[in-house]
């Protein structure tokens, strides 16, 4: 499943990239998900927790992190394993930012692959709606870091509490409502 969202930040291109280098401090505006580990050379071990429908999962696993300085994207080659629901993931990220004014264009590519009974929701706009919506938590987290007066002042700053089922709600009926939009 592919996965395309582009969002901007009000911040210079060069300072969106230093905070995207900061991999742990990028992890905390992330809903759900929890770095455990810097295993160095680029390599994270975390887990991240989602409710699709009625399935919730967490995946434990690792992550590649490959960053391009001169052309500032990056690529995220990650997967992970759901041990209580027997879920398996991987996706690969591609971020590319882009000057945007005196602001960042963030575009974000993902393709994302579920296997087990997780997969089941991959076959949907769903998930497109609801990444839609945490990656708009995302870029406001990130914004809010990078605002903070003080570095002890962004370490306060994480990702709001995901609440699932209003989350899957509102994406639903986003979503449906979107199915409509379409029909001639």
């Amino acid at each position: 499943m592919k996965i395309t969202q582009e969002f901007t930040v009000d911040r210079p291109v060069e300072a969106v990239w230093e905070q995207f280098q900061d991999v742990p401090a990028v992890a905390e505006c992330l809903p759900g998900a929890t770095l455990t580990e810097d295993k160095g050379g680029g390599v994270y071990a975390g887990n991240i927790s989602v409710k699709l429908g009625p399935i919730a999962a967490t995946f434990e696993g690792e992550a590649n992190v490959t960053s391009d300085p001169a052309n500032r994207t990056a690529l995220i080659d990650g997967k992970g394993v759901d041990k209580r629901g027997g879920s398996r993931g991987q996706v690969k990220v591609n971020y590319f930012l882009t000057a945007a004014g005196s602001g960042t264009n963030v575009k974000i590519d993902a393709d994302i692959t579920l296997a087990g009974p997780a997969a089941q929701f991959g076959r949907t706009g769903l998930i497109n709606e609801m990444s839609r919506r945490l990656i708009t938590d995302f870029a406001g987290c990130l914004e809010a870091k990078m605002a903070a007066p003080s570095e002890a002042a962004a370490s306060e700053i994480k990702a709001a509490d995901v609440k699932p089922f209003r989350l899957f709600l509102t994406s639903l009926v986003s979503w449906v409502k979107g199915l409509f939009r379409k029909q001639p």
